[in-house]
């Protein structure tokens, strides 16, 4: 039987261990607030697992036990904090220690004014879950439709750490003295084992969390313009597949703005490729202006961008196109001195069934309302609605009218 010494050994060397990997973790990605706050509560939790052992070896003392009990408690509220900071909650500092100075405070009343085993187990069971209990919603909840399979992990555990701590509290109740950690027994020896494990389970559960934000923040960096911060071409296609599969579905249309900046290549060969590049971003600001919610700006090579209106009509759609046109004409009139004037040419067109499954076929359509409005002079817009057989394979079209 392994005692309870080298179990609290273990215990410390786990800790270290997972506040290395945390400290690593926050080194190498300071964005991710929340692997601090798991790199302290690992840290921590080692120093009052140290503390712990402390009491098996020097047992004529009880300030250790003292020590030990708060440095946990105020362990567990870190790690509830790095869950709040993980999920983009408010992770303030008042709930931790106010928690941590009530378990101080609780477990030293029955530590020196009234030595009672059962009520320091109480107070420190309370004190210790209470952090955990209140993240449980957010771990167990769904993010954007899904529940990371790490944060599932680590609410199971949590919830199981609950439930071993509520038992253990009550057992104390029940029996005074059975259910000391610092006390040489085989049951004490075998919670203490699987306490270390839930912990290391814990851990791994925040550490899948991590991995699972990292790779959807690189996967989101992969449908991004890096100059314009919007959608790219990918990211478009990836949203009108998705857009005309769900009017093919209910039959609801869906418009699909082209546009381009005119002049655009005169603007870089005058004033150099910084000044085109200030251009797109500049009008990727304008035209975000005049969108609605739900509508997707994308730019897909360039000076060309398209803009995804869902759930929206022809007439909308140029009504859409009349808005971004007006916010850069009034910002060219405003453009002084070294300024810079924006005009741009915008095609409209609108899903219909003929196009169906194929993003392609709205696209051309879109391209060509964009000739359109280039041949009328440039600086506005033109409509067309598609007729998909014809603009997506022109072969097909000639069959079908000598037939």
């Amino acid at each position: 039987m392994l005692s309870v010494p080298t179990l609290w050994t273990v215990f410390i060397i786990n800790f270290l261990a997972l506040g290395l990997i945390w400290a690593y973790v926050a080194r190498s990605y300071p964005a991710f607030g929340a692997a601090r706050f798991w790199t302290a509560s690992a840290l921590v939790a080692s120093a009052g697992a140290s503390c712990a052992m402390l009491r098996v070896m020097l047992t004529d003392s009880l300030l250790p036990l003292l020590a030990a009990g708060t440095l946990m408690v105020f362990a567990a509220g870190l790690a509830a904090m790095g869950i709040e900071r993980f999920y983009d909650k408010p992770a303030t500092w008042r709930a931790t220690l106010l928690t941590t100075a009530l378990a101080f405070a609780g477990l030293g009343t029955f530590i020196f004014a009234y030595d009672s085993m059962p009520m320091r187990i109480l107070v420190y069971t309370v004190a210790q879950v209470t952090p955990f209990a209140l993240t449980l919603k957010l771990l167990l909840s769904s993010e954007n439709g899904r529940v990371s399979p790490g944060a599932r992990l680590a609410g199971i555990v949590a919830s199981v750490l609950i439930g071993i701590y509520a038992l253990r509290a009550v057992g104390a109740l029940l029996q005074p003295g059975e259910f000391s950690f610092v006390r040489f027994s085989a049951g004490q020896s075998l919670v203490i084992l699987l306490m270390v494990f839930l912990s290391m389970a814990l851990n791994f559960g925040f550490l899948l969390m991590a991995i699972d934000r990292l790779r959807n923040e690189v996967a989101d960096l992969a449908l991004l313009d890096d100059l314009t911060g919007v959608g790219n071409r990918r990211h478009l296609l990836q949203r009108l597949t998705e857009e005309c599969a769900r009017s093919d579905r209910n039959g609801e249309a869906f418009a699909l703005l082209v546009i381009d900046l005119d002049g655009f290549k005169g603007i870089n060969d005058t004033h150099g490729h910084a000044a085109g590049d200030a251009c797109l971003q500049h009008f990727t600001l304008m035209a975000q202006t005049r969108l609605r919610p739900g509508d997707m700006l994308a730019r897909t090579g360039g000076d060309e961008f398209c803009i995804v209106l869902p759930s929206s009509t022809l007439r909308e759609g140029a009504m859409i196109a009349r808005r971004v046109l007006e916010v850069c004409r009034a910002d060219a009139e405003q453009c002084t001195g070294k300024d810079i004037p924006i005009a741009v040419s915008i095609g409209v067109a609108q899903w219909t069934r003929e196009i169906g499954l194929h993003p392609d076929r709205l696209v051309a359509a879109a391209d060509h309302a964009l000739y359109d409005a280039k041949k009328g002079g440039k600086n506005g817009y033109a409509t067309c609605e598609p007729k998909a057989p014809e603009l997506a394979d022109p072969l097909e079209a000639t069959l079908r009218k000598r037939a």
